[in-house]
């Protein structure tokens, strides 16, 4: 997952925006977002005709005499929407010229990723013309880039379940945001099964002693007592966290001033199991410590361990 803020939207931070448009390429989690905004309670409406924009967006406008219809909306809208491609940037000038505080959130993901989502959920792509649904994809990729260029948002998710996408919809646009620290994700994982997509920072570890080549250590995780110790007997493991931590501490209130509340840093080792996780749970303890909202998330700690189990069973089978 990436996460791109654009300038001149709204600034999530400082208020909560007054309509949400959630669009994107199909598959890419739209119904999910629309989900997580209703818990949020935001009014949500799925492919709104953007004929009806102007008319929907004067039950959320208000003067100081009375209070708006409809607080805060949701609207998906997507290329499903005919004259979406054509009419959408116009439409969008409009509602911000006339006061509203309009966010414009897209949701994308990798051609892979949308290719599993569609043969396993068996649906027509909307797009499709009869070429295949990789052709489709594509094709609706390139058509959407320039809504993609309005968007104050992009979110990849690619690597993202209804779950975690949920999770993270909810952090970042709750209306109860001013004045909440920043919540700071912290991902250990390993650069052999790929970087997080949705990374502010990335920190590169495979620098350190690799308890991997220590065989009492070596199936144990980051986050085992004995990991631990063997990586803070290393001079270069503390200067390492300690120049981590003094640059993270130095930017993190920058990126709030410019209005971000959500940050996600990635700390990468070689499998994603002991290095990356030692260091980002110490992260995270030294965040939560100075006042941030810090969690820990470790996304590879497991696959070392699965992939141990389909060798040793595909050995068994084999010797059968």
């Amino acid at each position: 997952m990436t996460a791109h803020k654009r300038g001149g939207g709204t600034e999530l931070a400082a208020v909560a925006p007054d309509i949400v448009i959630i669009t994107g390429l199909s598959g890419s989690g739209m119904s999910s977002a629309t989900n997580a905004f209703e818990d949020l309670g935001y009014f949500c409406v799925d492919n709104l005709p953007l004929t009806l924009l102007p008319t929907f967006a004067r039950l959320v406008e208000t003067d100081d005499r009375r209070k708006p219809h409809i607080e805060r909306a949701a609207l998906v809208i997507n290329i499903r929407e005919g004259h979406f491609l054509r009419e959408f940037p116009a439409r969008l000038r409009a509602l911000r010229a006339g006061g509203l505080r309009v966010f414009v959130l897209f949701l994308e993901a990798s051609d892979e990723a949308l290719l599993r989502r569609f043969s396993e959920t068996r649906r027509p792509h909307p797009a499709d013309t009869g070429d295949g649904l990789l052709k489709s994809i594509q094709s609706e990729r390139a058509e959407m880039s320039q809504i993609r260029a309005l968007a104050d948002q992009v979110i990849d998710t690619s690597e993202h379940t209804v779950h975690t996408l949920r999770r993270l919809l909810l952090e970042r646009f709750s209306p109860d945001l001013e004045g909440a620290p920043m919540r700071v994700s912290v991902y250990s994982f390993g650069h052999k099964h790929g970087a997080p997509r949705d990374a502010d920072l990335l920190f590169d570890v495979r620098h350190l002693p690799n308890p991997y080549f220590v065989p009492e250590l070596r199936e144990l995780s980051g986050s085992d007592r004995r990991v631990v110790q063997y990586l803070n007997a290393s001079a270069e493991v503390k200067e390492t966290l300690r120049r981590f931590a003094d640059l993270i501490d130095y930017l993190l209130p920058l990126y709030k001033r410019e209005g971000k509340s959500y940050v996600t840093i990635g700390i990468g080792c070689t499998g994603g199991r002991h290095r990356s996780v030692m260091v980002a749970n110490a992260l995270a303890r030294h965040l939560r410590k100075v006042g941030f909202d810090a969690t820990a998330v470790h996304r590879d700690i497991a696959k070392a361990k699965k992939r141990k189990a389909v060798r040793g069973k595909e050995k068994s089978e084999s010797e059968k």
